[in-house]
């Protein structure tokens, strides 16, 4: 296993998948958000739910906005539905990937 440069626990298993941070050659940067998977219905991908606040200046109050964000999900994490995860940029992976789950916490 090799250090991806950011505070995130390794992951338990092993995987020899080449676009895993941790056991593959896949380089992370960026943004580091975290959210709820809300589907993980295709191969190696979920959705993941980023929930965020922003404000209305000319009513000075906020409102709730939200995104889904697809993730690489490398066979090590298996991150499931209703899980908590942290995923990170990294190069793009496929028309809509762009980002890999870093960290998984149980729901």
């Amino acid at each position: 296993m090799r250090d991806i440069g950011i505070d995130v626990a390794m992951p338990d298993g092993e995987c020899v998948d080449e676009d895993c941070p941790f056991h593959g050659r896949l380089p992370v940067r960026g943004q580091v958000i975290e959210g709820v998977v809300v589907s993980d219905k295709a191969p190696k991908t979920v959705v993941v739910l980023k929930s965020y606040l922003k404000k209305i200046r000319k009513y000075e109050r906020y409102e709730k906005r939200s995104s889904k964000i697809h993730a690489h999900n490398p066979p090590c994490i298996n991150a499931r539905v209703g899980d908590t995860v942290k995923i990170m940029e990294c190069r793009p992976l496929s028309k809509t990937k762009s980002f890999v789950v870093v960290e998984k916490r149980v729901a």
